[in-house]
């Protein structure tokens, strides 16, 4: 592999992934859900993921390794954990091209009809067959090298940053109705239960896991330990200003007429979805023509971040025993070749199995456990290894990271039972594969004691998801009481993840196979000594 990305490709790798197709539709969304509130959905989002890519920050400056999150738990609870987590982060990324794609080809339609069925319908047998090929096409892009993909990545990168903030620009100048903002019962017409439901189901998560690609990507970025964390961080603040902005800009413009039945009943039938409405009813044609390329480039360059962090992905998981090893194979651009194939292979059977909304509330659950991987590797690490020279440190580690894991566990209840029973079934079929991987080619030093935290936190969020009153829960625990109840038992099951560490000598022998790892790969390693 070859380390070629800089700060601002890192930076954009991030960004590309963030303001995919979701500044397109989260603005209705979020405002169904929650109001005028929807902004504070998306500082609340921010804030959660800033916690969690601080955590990783300091984490893959340490380890900077290709599939990070795949990798990282390894370090510090073993094999068993960093499986079962890599598994439901690939999974997750495995939604996200395909979700992209539709997302682009869905707008595309207007000018194209006969790549969609129709509002609410699926793709056409044609429009199966051009998501095919711009599903090949960002292999392809992917398996010529990192920095021809950084290349293109950051060129479609500014693009999707300069047309929301012309869209932004523009529409506040043509109308903004503060009294939108107060307008039916208040500002938070749903309360803090609309807030939260809009953080998890209204786009907010969707769209800001998107930073995990500067993640997945760590191992081919140059002096890592300094790109990494600012990365990560510019690329959230950059991104919450874009989405505060719109969020804002969407609720002002809104005709006050649209809010009498309520925001809930608050709907778009525009080809270019609510923005491309909001543009029309107020006399911006030529706004309307932007948000045409707009619709096609944001999705695209998600999706060709997505497919090129889901192949790191894909080879870590192989490094860690699930999937054959020559998925880990490098071709003669350093690139995991058969790693992008399997992904492409998966990707086409999501796309025409799985409904589009159902991928969509998948990908958020799965993701996001994983990344409660990221507060107890980060504070266990501290434990394991306290010398281990750190260019990046989070202040106040243990509190910070037993916060981001409560906030990373209260969105994926905040996603409903109707989401998390997928999610489980995704964890049995991962464990399924990976015991008949045992079965065949054997593997010892699993640590399970370092996955056994898993038990009670995802019996505490089934029996919780089950019990609580969001996405098909039964409502027999009233809100608030559903998150303090939650928040509570992650934070016991925190203490109890980190308790469970790898003793130091296990953290050791790891830290040495990963350098011998490092060193095929490129030829030199960049895991640090044991200190």
């Amino acid at each position: 592999m070859q380390r070629e990305i800089g700060l601002v490709g890192l930076t954009f790798v991030a960004v590309g992934g963030v303001l995919g197709s979701g500044w397109l539709f989260a603005p209705l969304l979020a405002s169904q859900l929650a109001g005028p509130a929807a902004v504070l959905a998306w500082g609340i989002g921010a804030v959660a993921m800033l916690l969690l890519a601080l955590a990783f920050a300091e984490i893959t400056a340490l380890f900077p390794v290709a599939g990070g999150i795949a990798r990282i738990p390894q370090f510090s609870h073993g094999r068993l954990l960093a499986m079962v987590l890599g598994w439901s982060a690939w999974a997750g990324y495995c939604t996200t091209a395909p979700i992209e794609v539709e997302a682009a080809l869905r707008y595309a339609s207007a000018y194209l009809p006969g790549l969609h069925q129709g509002e609410g319908d699926g793709l056409t047998v044609l429009g199966y067959a051009a998501a095919a090929a711009l599903l090949l096409v960002f292999t392809l892009v992917n398996a010529f090298g990192v920095a021809w993909f950084a290349k293109i990545n950051t060129t479609l990168t500014w693009l999707k940053l300069v047309i929301p903030m012309i869209f932004l620009v523009a529409i506040v100048a043509a109308r903004f109705e503060p009294q939108n903002f107060v307008a039916h019962e208040g500002f938070a017409p749903y309360g803090m239960s609309g807030i939260f439901a809009a953080v998890a189901s209204g786009g907010v998560v969707f769209a800001f896991i998107g930073f995990r690609h500067a993640i997945d990507m760590a191992g081919e970025t140059r002096d890592p330990q300094r790109t990494i964390p600012l990365a990560l961080i510019l690329a959230v603040v950059i991104c919450l200003v874009v989405y505060g902005g719109i969020q804002i800009a969407f609720i002002g413009a809104l005709d006050p007429a649209q809010l009498e039945a309520g925001w809930a009943a608050v709907e778009s039938a525009h080809t270019l979805g609510p923005l491309g409405a909001l543009a029309t009813a107020v006399g911006l044609l030529w706004l309307v023509s932007l948000l045409n390329a707009a619709a096609v480039i944001s999705p695209i360059g998600g999706a060709l971040v997505a497919v090129g962090s889901n192949g790191r992905l894909a080879m870590a998981i192989a490094n860690n025993g699930v999937f054959p090893g020559i998925i880990a194979r490098l071709n003669a651009y350093g690139v995991p070749l058969w790693a992008l194939l399997l992904n492409y292979v998966v990707a086409l059977v999501l796309l025409v199995s799985i409904p589009f909304a159902e991928i969509v509330a998948l990908n958020g659950a799965a993701i996001v456990l994983s990344f409660v991987a990221g507060p107890v590797v980060v504070v266990s690490l501290r434990a394991l290894d306290p010398a281990a020279e750190r260019s990046f440190r989070l202040p106040a580690a243990p509190i910070l990271g037993a916060l981001g894991f409560a906030v990373a566990t209260l969105m994926i209840y905040w996603s409903g039972w109707d989401t998390i029973w997928r999610l489980l079934l995704l964890l049995v079929v991962g464990l399924a594969l990976f015991g008949l991987r045992l079965a065949i080619g054997g593997r010892e030093d699993l640590s399970p004691r370092g996955a056994l935290w898993l038990a009670p936190y995802l019996v505490g969020l089934t029996v919780m998801s089950l019990m609580g009153g969001y996405g098909g829960g039964y409502g027999i625990v009233p809100h608030p009481f559903d998150s303090v109840i939650v928040a509570v038992l992650s934070l016991a099951v925190f203490v109890m993840a980190v308790r469970d560490r790898l003793p130091r000598e296990d953290y050791e022998r790891f830290i040495a196979e990963e350098k011998v790892l490092e060193a095929e790969e490129y030829g030199t390693a960049e895991v640090p000594q044991a200190g």
